[in-house]
């Protein structure tokens, strides 16, 4: 049996890269993603190497409002590179867009008269947004670090004011720089999904950041000598638990009975056709915890706004309990918060979505009807009742997957073996294992598809 797998593999492998076509993508999709991680270690104008490593070196291990930012950018944040905020901004202002279509009426008559049109008026208004995202999260960040910096090590690692006319010109370039930087990342995601593996360009992206931390994290645990080896053996065990979750709960969905009317065939009619309608589990896929962690760092980059060292005792207490409950790792209130929000942003992202489908009346239009449900809105509160009741295991799902950094901190804490070092490597095998597992498991299925159309039937992918 393990042969014939091994075989099959082969065969794949091979098939695959004798396809000229598949071939010449995969080289570019690899060609294009080594230019993003070499852009990455370009560091930004204006900054301070030796203020960041020592920054870097003091807060090592930590997985907070920067860590969050470091897992998305792909480890850019802890380098101030051009491509910190990676392609963050543009996800954000797509996250925007979607939500904003349902709220607005005339947004929403325009995707359901044409949504050919609709979407590239979406694409092109995400673009437009994005850049002003990027400018507000570069000076956030600038303000976090420099704010932190100052507190522990009474040292700026950018000199930036808008203020100070000296530093108008520098603080200017640095900020452009920085922008500059986001729309190179979301180019080069662009080139990816036309030139190379179709629609998979800004997931590609950040799945490549992702994978380029874990080596340096298990690094990180293998220093710790005294259980430097059970951590890694207790992280491996973890991450293939957790992809296993993943995938089983990502391919989860509910079957509901359709039944399709007949087709005449000359003089006679055909019996109705019993189908099925597929409602998935994780409707919402990797979206709730980016937005839920974009909510939680918008306190902590506004409170940047206000640490100033002329700022009254009220502020400056203000802001330290933001930067301390929000900005970082150390107490159970930003997990909490964080698990609520990601619960919550399931339930409502997952409803813009499935309100955006309108099955009720596409099932109306194709004469098709679901046993005992009358047609069209009865159709479409049904389908969205069952939505909402397999969505709840979704929803918890990702909820426990969000603070599992946190849970896991617990339970080593109970044995013993808790450690600041332990906590990016199990920031990775949770939210990033589960940007990691789709992002995989759908290129796989690109690749497939391409794969048939050139003649090839075997799948290694179970569906």
């Amino acid at each position: 049996m393990a042969q014939k797998k091994t075989t099959s593999l082969l065969r794949y492998l091979r098939h695959l890269w004798n396809s000229e076509d598949i071939r010449r993508k995969l080289l570019i999709t690899v060609a294009l993603l080594a230019l993003f991680r070499l852009a990455a270690n370009i560091p930004a104008p204006g900054v301070d190497a030796e203020a960041l490593k020592t920054f870097r070196d003091a807060n090592a291990g930590s997985a907070g409002f920067l860590g969050i930012l470091d897992l998305l950018s792909g480890g850019t944040i802890s380098n101030f590179s051009l491509l910190s905020m990676g392609v963050y901004p543009y996800i954000t202002a797509q996250i925007i867009i979607q939500l904003l279509i349902p709220i607005i009426p005339a947004l929403q008559r325009k995707m359901e008269e044409d949504p050919r049109e609709g979407r590239k008026w979406m694409e092109k208004w995400t673009y437009y947004l994005a850049v002003p995202m990027a400018m507000l999260s570069a000076i956030g960040q600038i303000n976090i670090f420099n704010s932190l910096a100052l507190q522990a090590l009474n040292v700026k690692i950018v000199e930036f004011s808008f203020t100070q006319e000296e530093l108008w010109v520098t603080s200017l370039t640095t900020l452009i720089a920085m922008t500059a930087g986001t729309m190179f990342a979301i180019w080069i995601g662009e080139l990816i999904s036309e030139y190379g593996i179709r629609g998979q360009g800004l997931s590609l992206v950040i799945f490549a950041g992702i994978v380029a931390q874990m080596p340096g994290s298990i690094i990180g645990l293998l220093q710790d000598k005294t259980s430097g080896w059970i951590l890694v053996l207790i992280t491996l065990v973890l991450i293939l638990l957790t992809i296993y979750a993943i995938v089983y709960v990502q391919a989860g969905r509910r079957n509901v009975p359709v039944m399709y009317p007949g087709r005449r065939m000359g003089n006679r009619m055909s019996m109705p056709v019993k189908g099925t309608l597929p409602l998935n589990v994780n409707m919402a896929g990797m979206i709730p915890l980016i937005f839920a962690s974009a909510i939680l760092q918008f306190p902590v980059i506004v409170s940047s706004f206000f640490a100033q060292p002329d700022a009254s005792p009220t502020v400056q207490s203000v802001v330290t309990w933001i930067q301390t409950n929000l900005g970082t790792n150390s107490g159970a209130l930003y997990w909490w918060l964080y698990f609520f929000m990601v619960v919550t942003f399931t339930f409502f992202y997952t409803t813009v979505l499935f309100d955006q489908q309108n099955y009720g009346e596409n099932l109306k239009r194709q004469g098709a009807q679901i046993p005992g449900v009358n047609r069209g809105a009865p159709t479409q509160k049904y389908l969205k009742r069952v939505q909402s009741l397999i969505t709840l295991p979704g929803a918890l799902f990702l909820g426990v997957v969000a603070i599992m950094p946190y849970l896991i901190g617990l339970g080593l804490q109970l044995f013993g073996l808790a450690a600041a070092s332990t906590t990016n490597i199990f920031l990775v095998s949770s939210s990033g294992l589960l940007i990691v597992v789709g992002v995989v498991r759908d290129t796989f299925m690109n690749i497939e598809a391409e794969l048939k159309l050139h003649g090839y039937e075997d799948t290694l992918l179970v569906k």
